[in-house]
């Protein structure tokens, strides 16, 4: 379904899927219209209860350049400081979904482009994609998250590496360092995608939800947190109508039919 002049949004069955649709332009980040469809695809999300995992595509050769030169000659501190917190939560909010949000990447994924991928929760290359995160070259240093989240994702020396180094790294590198959790074939990679949000979006929602929150509460806090969050989520699931469900299909080697109770 066409959305605006830089996402297409659409859905099929339970799954949501967010295209960059500007593959003439190399689906830059470009101008305010950019981020305005973005967040309000969010909002349509956000009030969508019957969404059980997301798919962030892009058509053409390339996921993105990332952000367009000629947006960042008009910007100034003043900009900045009136709009970068509210953008930072755009590429951030994927992860206050209730479930998961794969990414499928192909060509060129370029600064702000990988800053976007690292907000998602599982990322899949083709064996085409090539990755950098050039903006010291350009006088600036990450500001949507890269240095937060690829610091937490790949460690603190691939991170310069890339960062400082503004090195360009392909898929099967990528998958070495951690950037990426599967490459596959570019003619294969919308299909993987989708395969692996269709096994997702097919387990019991309050478990996935949980265990996607258990996992960053994990990343970011320390073990005695994160063992108490264990506690607490586990005393909400264990009882459930999807629990004893997951538990009855599996001995009755059944489709489970889950109701997020």
């Amino acid at each position: 379904m066409s959305y605006g002049k830089h996402f297409n949004y659409a859905k099929e069955g339970n799954i949501a899927i967010v295209t960059l649709c500007n593959p003439k332009g190399f689906n830059l980040v470009a101008g305010q219209t950019f981020f305005k469809e973005l967040y309000e695809i969010q909002e349509i999300m956000e009030e969508d209860k019957m969404i059980r995992a997301c798919v962030i595509n892009a058509d053409g050769d390339h996921f993105t350049a990332g952000v367009d030169l000629n947006m960042l000659k008009q910007a100034d501190s003043q900009w900045i400081m009136d709009r970068l917190v509210w953008l930072q939560r755009l590429y951030s909010r994927w992860q206050e979904y209730p479930f998961p949000v794969v990414a499928a990447v192909q060509g060129i994924c370029y600064g702000s482009g990988v800053e976007l991928i690292l907000g998602c929760d599982f990322r899949i290359a083709a064996e085409n994609a090539r990755f950098s995160i050039p903006e010291v070259r350009f006088g600036l240093s990450p500001d949507m998250g890269g240095t937060a989240k690829l610091t937490h994702l790949v460690g603190i020396g691939q991170a310069k590496r890339m960062i400082l180094g503004c090195d360009e790294i392909n898929a099967a590198e990528a998958l070495r360092i951690g950037l990426v959790e599967i490459v596959t074939k570019p003619e294969e990679l919308n299909e993987t995608a989708m395969k692996y949000a269709k096994k997702m979006a097919g387990m019991p929602p309050a478990a996935l939800r949980f265990a996607k929150k258990g996992i960053n509460v994990a990343n970011e806090s320390s073990v005695a947190v994160s063992l108490l969050y264990e506690e607490a989520q586990s005393t909400f699931c264990c009882g459930t109508e999807d629990q004893n469900e997951g538990i009855s299909a599996f001995f009755e080697k059944r489709k489970p039919e889950f109701h997020n109770k």
